[in-house]
């Protein structure tokens, strides 16, 4: 499976995914532009663009997107949020699967302050590798087996949070709302501990806080429960 970043964090967030014959993006978080670059310029070998939730920093280019071709797969609620319309826009459910090229899809609910935010499970029938992708999600309640690469949000650590905290970074009000839509490395590792890692290869830690995060710590805490490879986007 090949993963390339093409942004990462509040600012946006776009991941492209291969299995060597199809080629899908995971959200579009970013200006067309910056895809197209990111893609270099090859957006017609796109099958399609799955986007978690409304919120900007992950679906800021998909109206773009469909206009030039992509056809974009998100849940009703992103939908209706985002003004998305046209035989582009392919609404989806949460576990109900579907197939895109070699791609078997599963996307399945998440927890955040959007209308029906969603994580997506692929699954290539050409080599067999399963991804699972979530972010802005404080817990998944769902347990995966045979994982061979997971793309996960770790937003910040509690220790991160009580920093910032004290140095002035956040107001401690935005604290809760923080805590209940975003994956702390906390979570994250209680995540990994409840699921079937047998398989697993690589990990790559997404949606990284600027000021409430240590990305060596992350890292090292990641690699050290999982022996797998650990990258930080």
């Amino acid at each position: 499976m090949e993963v390339k970043v093409l942004a990462s964090g509040s600012s946006g967030n776009a991941y492209r995914i291969s299995d060597g014959e199809t080629a899908l993006l995971l959200d579009a978080g970013i200006p067309l532009k910056a895809i197209q670059a990111g893609l270099g310029f090859r957006v017609r070998d796109i099958m399609g663009c799955f986007v978690t939730h409304a919120h900007k920093d992950h679906s800021k280019a998909a109206k773009d997107l469909a206009r030039l071709g992509v056809d974009i797969y998100t849940s009703r609620g992103t939908a209706d949020a985002c003004g998305l319309t046209g035989h582009r826009i392919k609404v989806v459910r949460a576990l109900e699967e579907l197939v895109v090229g070699t791609f078997r899809v599963l996307p399945f609910d998440v927890q955040h302050d959007a209308p029906e935010p969603l994580g997506f499970l692929c699954t290539s029938t050409a080599t067999g590798e399963k991804l699972l992708y979530f972010t802005d999600t404080y817990y998944l309640k769902y347990r995966f087996q045979g994982v061979t690469h997971i793309m996960a949000e770790c937003n910040y650590s509690e220790e991160g949070i009580r920093n910032s905290v004290e140095a002035g970074y956040i107001p401690i009000e935005l604290v809760p709302r923080l805590v209940k839509s975003h994956m702390s490395l906390e979570h994250l590792l209680d995540m990994l501990r409840a699921n079937d890692l047998r398989l697993l290869r690589q990990i790559y830690l997404i949606h990284l806080s600027e000021n409430n995060s240590n990305a060596e710590k992350f890292k090292e805490e990641v690699q050290r429960q999982t022996g797998a490879e650990v990258y930080v986007c």
